[in-house]
C-alpha cells in the first residue's frame, strides 16, 4: 500500500519519502528492490546523519528503514528524541509527502506512531478477521487517553474487494461500529480491487503501479493517492512532518511521567 501510494504521488509531482516503521520486517525495501546500508538504529545509537540512511527506490522515491534495533520509541532518552527531532526536521525539508508504514496489530510501537500522527490510513479487507483487527486498533486508539480525536483524521482503505460497492460496504461496517461504540468518526479513502496483476507484481517484488500501470489496481491506487492529496494546501492535517510527529512522542513520553 505505502509503496504504490508513494509511486502514484511521485507521478503527480510530489517529492515522496517512505518511512518503514515496521521494525524487524523489511517490507518496503523488498518491494523497492533495494537493501539499505543503514537504518534508524544507526542514527539513534551510532551517530549517523539522517541523510546517510536514506535509500533511493524507483523514480527517486526515498525511503528510510526503521531496522531491527529499535524496540520502541517510548524507550528512548530525551537526548535521543531531541536528536531525532533535529534529524527529521531535515527530512521534512526534503519531501512534500512522508508516508509512515507501521506494522499490523496493536503493539506498543504501532500505537506510538498512530497516536502521534494527525492522519491515519487504516487498510482492511472484507474478511471478518481483518475487520475485527481494524476495529481492535481503532478501539485501542479511541480509548487511549493520549488520543486527540479532534485533530486526528482517520480514513479507511478497503483492500482486495471485488467491486466499488463492496469497498464502500467494508467502510460502512466499520463506520457504524465506530460511531455506535466509540462515538467516533472515520472517512472513506477508497478501495483497491482484487487484481491478478497486483498479485503478480508482488511475487515479482515490484510495485504494480510501475509493473502494470494500466491495471485496475494501479488505477485505483492513482485515485486513492489523488484523494489523499486533495486540498493539501488548505487542510490542516496535511501541514505536518516527521519532526512534529516525534515532538508528539516526546510530549506523550513526558506527560506520562508523574
Amino acid at each position: 500500500m505505502a509503496v504504490n501510494l508513494a509511486v502514484q504521488m511521485q507521478k503527480m509531482g510530489k517529492r515522496v519519502l517512505v518511512f518503514d516503521a515496521d521494525f524487524g520486517l523489511a517490507n518496503v525495501e523488498v518491494m523497492f528492490g533495494a537493501i539499505p546500508k543503514y537504518n534508524l538504529a544507526d542514527v539513534i545509537y551510532h551517530g549517523k546523519q539522517i541523510t546517510e540512511i536514506i535509500s533511493e527506490g524507483p523514480m527517486g522515491i526515498g525511503f528510510v528503514s526503521g531496522g531491527t534495533g529499535v524496540t520502541g520509541l517510548g524507550n528512548l532518552t530525551d537526548e535521543q528524541i531531541s536528536y531525532l527531532l533535529h534529524c527529521f526536521g531535515e527530512l521534512d525539508q526534503m519531501a512534500d509527502v512522508i508516508l509512515v508504514d507501521t506494522g499490523a496489530g496493536i503493539a506498543n510501537h504501532v500505537l506510538e506512531f498512530v497516536l502521534a500522527s494527525p492522519e491515519v490510513l487504516v487498510v482492511t479487507t472484507p474478511e471478518p478477521t481483518s475487520l475485527t483487527d481494524s476495529y481492535s486498533l481503532l478501539k485501542s486508539l479511541y480509548r487511549n487517553p493520549k488520543f486527540d480525536r479532534e485533530y486526528t483524521k482517520i480514513s479507511v482503505l478497503s483492500n482486495r474487494v471485488i467491486s466499488a460497492a463492496e469497498g464502500r460496504g467494508v467502510y460502512d461496517k466499520l463506520n457504524t461500529v465506530v460511531g455506535q461504540f466509540l462515538e467516533g468518526e472515520i472517512t472513506y479513502a477508497g478501495m483497491i480491487p482484487q487484481d491478478s496483476a497486483l498479485e503478480k507484481a508482488i511475487r515479482m517484488q515490484k510495485p504494480v503501479s510501475l509493473q502494470a500501470p494500466l491495471s485496475k489496481s494501479a488505477r485505483a491506487f492513482e485515485v486513492v493517492a489523488a484523494e489523499l492529496l486533495q486540498g493539501e494546501s488548505s487542510d490542516a492535517y496535511r501541514s505536518f512532518g516527521l519532526s512534529r510527529l516525534f515532538s508528539g512522542f516526546w510530549k506523550q513520553k513526558n506527560e506520562g511521567v508523574e
